[in-house]
């Protein structure tokens, strides 16, 4: 690949390959990275001595939890997050993180080092051939066997990783590239010749758009992360509010429109809400906004919205017709494509469209929410815990999800009023995500609340990484809801499976000990009376804490759209 490069340093270093990574990070103006040392990179962790207050290294406890804090990191900021790791398991360790970061599109920039470079193929200690191994969980890798290639490899990562539809890469660096001396000199990346980011925005599409939007007479926004990756929370608030459709989030949309808002009609998809799940195969036109049409939203394809004419607003034309067939594809960064349509569509309202939306929320209430925020007895709901949290924060803390039924709790009832609020494994869904992605959080928004709410069974998958909110101070909150099961397993099994609980029951250790022996602060509550004052506690505390909510042991998350099922047939029970 051909890259036009901008000169950042006014003079030449004679130095090695490890010194050059490390200025070519501060190039990048990183601040911070994580990573676990090893052999085949300690010539870069020596360079890094030296440079100790210029560049933060965050010492995780596995090279899992690094990859994960540093997706916590990049999804807080905005920014690049940056792991080191040595070759062999090293390197394969963090292979969930990068495909979690993949289908995430999370700009990652992974640096592993290799085996020296006469050592190549010869099945020398700790030798993988990590290259092959990412290459299809990767937006772009490459090997590095020259000192002098250091620099240029990571002006393209960076600039790979961040642009366009925004992704992991992973450059691999041979341990005597590493100790190489030469004259190093770095050039920021501006353009690779065969890479194109973004496709260029075609006015007849967004004139198209516009028409089919003026004339809709139900008309349903469905958007996804691309409008926060795109920077287009302002953009895509003034279009809702000009064109006055009503607007459902996916997954990882949740925080870029204010939860509030009088046009948020709730999360789509097999948990999501019952109005906007039964009035997707209702709408007349239907207008996809930064997502990529998941299965978890669609349900059966054979029943999705087939009344609809559909525009799909995304940056990667591969998106477009992968899944739904679109009517109109409006290609580009939807900053750009929002701004075009905002000038194009009419001033609207659609309140009677939009009170068929509230019908079903009433029914949704009365069925399943109620019961779930306010029950009058039983043990403790998951859905209330979340609820009293999100009070106490006022909708202003991040945060951060594991997978299963506490994450669709926690998305659901939680209310948000500032992008970049909710992180969670989306595509790949990774158990062991949450603890160290809300480390990752808390270390690049230390100003804002992180709040990590996590099952029983995930949390253990990453527990080692407490050691490292231990070492770094971090103040994050940690909540378990507890059910002893694996509980979004178990609710599959009971649901579809004739109650035969193969291998979901979890006998699980005392948190509480556990948590006291990292010095972090820990109480566990199982009784109504006591949940409001320990969350107050929680928040209240000044440093890490973790708070273990006892749930009932066979609670179910409803709405449910089940497997291969379409979203019309969605359950409430």
């Amino acid at each position: 690949m051909e890259a036009i490069l901008k000169p950042t340093t006014d003079t030449k270093l004679h130095i090695s390959g490890a010194q050059a990574l490390i200025r070519s990070l501060l190039a990048e103006d990183i601040k911070m990275i994580f990573g676990y040392p090893g052999g085949a990179i300690m010539p870069v962790y020596d360079a890094l001595y030296d440079f100790q207050e210029e560049l933060e290294h965050v010492l995780t406890r596995h090279e899992q939890g690094a990859i994960h804090a540093a997706q916590g990191y990049a999804r807080a900021t905005g920014e690049v997050g940056v792991v080191l790791a040595t070759s062999g398991p090293g390197a394969t360790n963090l292979i969930t993180g990068i495909a979690d970061a993949m289908i995430d599109s999370t700009p990652l920039v992974c640096i592993t080092g290799q085996v020296g470079s006469s050592l190549l193929g010869s099945d020398a200690f700790q030798e993988t051939d990590i290259v092959s191994i990412s290459m299809p969980v990767t937006k772009w890798n490459c090997q590095v066997t020259k000192a002098e290639d250091i620099p240029t490899a990571l002006a393209r990562a960076f600039y790979i990783a961040k642009s366009g539809r925004p992704g992991p890469v992973l450059v691999d660096i041979t341990k005597d590239a590493q100790f190489q001396p030469f004259d190093f000199e770095y050039r920021k990346c501006l353009e690779i010749r065969s890479y194109k980011p973004a496709p260029a925005l075609d006015p007849v599409q967004v004139k198209k758009a516009a028409e089919f939007i003026n004339e809709a007479q139900k008309p349903m926004i469905l958007f996804g992360q691309g409008v926060i990756l795109g920077k287009a929370e302002e953009e895509f608030k003034l279009f809702v509010e000009k064109t006055g459709i009503p607007s459902a989030w996916t997954l990882l949309g949740l925080s870029a429109l204010p939860t509030d808002h009088p046009l948020n009609v709730g999360m789509l998809g097999m948990h999501g809400n019952y109005g906007p799940n039964k009035l997707t195969n209702e709408c007349d036109v239907l207008i996809a906004i930064g997502m990529r049409f998941d299965d978890r939203v669609t349900g059966n394809l054979e029943h999705y919205a087939k009344q609809a004419k559909v525009i799909h607003l995304d940056i990667d034309p591969a998106e477009v017709n992968k899944n739904v067939k679109v009517d109109i594809p409006v290609l580009g960064n939807c900053k750009e494509t929002l701004s075009e349509l905002l000038r194009q569509v009419r001033l609207n309202s659609h309140r009677a469209w939009l009170e068929e939306f509230r019908a079903y929320d009433k029914i949704e209430y009365d069925k399943v929410i109620a019961n779930e925020l306010k029950p009058e007895n039983g043990a403790l709901k998951m859905g209330e815990v979340v609820s009293k949290i999100n009070g106490l924060t006022k909708g202003e803390a991040i945060l951060v999800t594991d997978v299963g039924q506490h994450q669709m709790m926690a998305c659901r009832y939680t209310k948000f009023n500032q992008s970049r609020s909710n992180i969670t494994s989306g595509g790949l869904g990774t158990m062991g995500f949450c603890l160290p992605a809300a480390l990752g959080a808390k270390l690049g928004a230390p100003d804002r609340e992180v709040i990590a709410v996590v099952g029983d069974g995930g949390f253990q998958m990453t527990i080692q990484e407490l050691g490292t909110i231990f070492q770094t101070e971090a103040a994050v909150k940690i909540v378990i809801l507890n059910n002893n099961f694996l509980g979004m397993v178990r609710q599959w099994q009971q649901l579809f499976f004739d109650k035969r609980y193969s291998s979901t029951e979890l006998v699980n250790p005392d948190f509480i000990k556990i948590a006291e022996g990292y010095g972090i602060k820990g109480k566990s509550v199982s009784d109504r009376d006591d949940l409001s004052k320990s969350i107050e506690e929680m928040i209240a505390y000044d440093g890490s804490f973790l708070l273990e909510v006892k749930v009932g042991r066979e609670d179910n998350v409803f709405p449910m759209v089940p497997s291969g099922a379409s979203v019309s047939d969605i359950r409430l029970s």
